[in-house]
């Protein structure tokens, strides 16, 4: 009987061969680990060799949430990211630094964390730092620790008190300048 090395350890090659004892434990994978392992594999990219090296049920459940859920980076707390091109990434979370161009539906930058460079989105929400190009196609939102400079443009914005916005600024994502107005929450 042939063995090899899978993602989850040993494993025979023969699919009708269980390789432990306890016929519940081969079959069905242990309490939490499907969706754990599901949400792992949803980050990385999942093809048809990959899906086939795993149990059958975890598989299915990565197949599926990889079909379901939205690309989702997040770049941790003292983690550098420079000098990259971001694409096919709905929701970006900054709690580091990135230095990138990138295109989005939504940003989120963390306080303490950092953006600079060029970024198109639908909706930013700013707790830490943004510098650079801006176009929020929908909604900037600058939280009390937000801080956001370059050339910005915006469709509709909100500043909490204590947020900052300085730079070239433009209502709209369009060519024509409509003037400045700010929403303040309290």
């Amino acid at each position: 009987m042939l063995r090899s090395e899978s993602f989850f350890g040993k494993r025979d090659n023969n699919a009708n061969t269980s390789t432990t004892s306890n016929s519940s434990a081969s079959t069905a994978p242990a309490a939490g680990s499907a969706s754990t392992s599901a949400s792992s594999l949803s980050s990385s990219r999942v093809n048809a060799s990959t899906l086939s090296n795993l149990p059958s049920s975890v598989a299915a459940a990565a197949e599926t949430k990889t079909q379901e859920s939205p690309a989702k980076l997040t770049v941790g707390p003292n983690i550098k990211l420079k000098g990259v091109e971001i694409t096919d990434c709905d929701t970006l979370v900054v709690e580091g630094f990135v230095e990138a161009t990138m295109d989005s539906r939504l940003m989120q930058i963390a306080k303490g964390g950092s953006f600079k460079g060029s970024a198109e989105i639908d909706i930013a929400e700013i707790h830490g730092e943004f510098d650079g190009t801006l176009t929020v196609r929908q909604k900037l939102v600058i939280h009390e620790s937000g801080k956001v400079s370059g050339k910005i443009s915006y469709g509709k914005l909100v500043i909490e008190e204590g947020g900052q916005l300085s730079g070239e600024i433009q209502v709209g994502t369009g060519a024509a300048h409509k003037g400045l107005s700010v929403a303040k929450t309290a």
